[in-house]
């Protein structure tokens, strides 16, 4: 971290939460931040479901709702950025306060909601997208929609042709119900009409799936057997939980999810499990707590092709980014691994 980077840290904490937020996007847009440009290396090129990563290094949904600053965004180092949630129609999300952070357990607790600027916003931005960069879009259900599985595919229908990647994410706590959806029965169908939408598409990117991290092993295999039989490309294990074990923050009796280095453990044991069921039959994406290159390695070595962060932005900045791609490389490299792929799963049984 810089020490222009620190000074801003700090002015940040000091604001509300959310303001700070839309704070750090707008100097992203205004180029005052960390652009390192793309860190890459043979060692840290990945395939992932047939996308060509530079690093394995990505940012989760939730940072960028609303893809606006996709540009600064892909300059700072991330090998893939995922914007969204996004909904088919814009909504307000959850009454504010609706962020906290955790400082002494270097965590976050977020009851956003699903708050956008609705698809019709997200699909004109994204058409202005960098090229050459890999983006996703994390799709997402109004609150008061009639049919919340027929939302997901509305979504991708609009904005897909934009895209190299999308996620259903039926796993945000935030909104009332919505974790019903990762039933078998219930996931299968609204997976059924995502797909078809993604058949429709100019090019048939890869979908992925994101799971909760508060699942049982009979739930995990329910939703592997699920994600398999639909074609879905790939796991993403996994979103906030709602666990709130062990935490000394002020805030930890707050409603919503909890995200960052408390969630390293649960997240890291299920993406375990979750890498021992499928057995290598589809790619899986680390999330939850990583705030180091040790960190981004566990996943790794615990069965993850790649991994997301956002939460450790709090508290380490966008120059974190960078840091944590070179230490990867170093990682793969005083462990003999010369790529990423021959590293994932190889740490597994440590989790189980």
């Amino acid at each position: 971290m810089t020490g222009l980077e620190r000074l801003g840290l700090g002015l940040m904490h000091r604001l509300d939460p959310e303001t700070a937020h839309g704070l750090a996007l707008r100097a992203l847009r205004l180029g005052l931040a960390p652009a390192p440009g793309p860190v890459t290396s043979p060692r840290l090129r990945v395939d992932l479901a047939g996308m060509a990563l530079p690093n394995p290094v990505g940012l989760a949904a939730g940072f960028d709702k609303n893809a606006e600053a996709l540009g600064p965004l892909s300059r700072a180092g991330f090998g893939f950025v995922e914007a969204g949630a996004v909904t088919p129609r814009a909504q307000p999300g959850n009454p504010r306060p609706r962020l906290f952070r955790l400082a002494e357990d270097r965590g976050v607790i977020n009851r956003f909601g699903f708050n956008n600027d609705g698809m019709e916003a997200a699909a004109a931005r994204l058409a202005r997208r960098p090229q050459g960069a890999v983006i996703g879009l994390n799709l997402g259900a109004n609150k008061d929609s009639a049919d919340r599985a027929a939302d997901f595919a509305t979504v991708l229908r609009h904005c897909g042709a934009h895209l190299d990647f999308a996620t259903v994410n039926v796993s945000s706590p935030n909104t009332e119900r919505l974790r019903e959806l990762q039933g078998a029965e219930a996931l299968a169908a609204l997976l059924a009409g995502v797909m078809a939408a993604r058949d429709g598409l100019p090019r048939r990117i890869p979908v992925f799936l994101k799971i909760a991290p508060d699942l049982s092993d009979a739930e995990l295999g329910e939703i592997a057997d699920v994600a398999r039989e639909a074609g879905v490309a790939g796991i993403i294990a996994t979103n906030t939980t709602l666990s709130r074990e062990g935490l000394r923050g002020a805030a930890r009796g707050e409603a919503g999810g909890l995200s960052g280095a408390p969630l390293f453990e649960r997240s890291t044991r299920v993406l375990a499990r979750l890498s021992q069921i499928t057995d290598g039959d589809m790619p899986l994406i680390g999330v939850g707590g990583i705030g180091s290159a040790e960190d981004a390695y566990a996943k790794i070595r615990a069965g993850a092709t790649a991994v997301q962060l956002y939460s450790a932005l709090v508290y380490e900045g966008l120059s974190l980014v960078s840091e944590i791609a070179r230490g990867l490389e170093a990682l793969l490299e005083r462990d003999g691994f010369a790529s990423v792929a021959e590293a994932v799963g190889t740490g597994r049984q440590d989790w189980l």
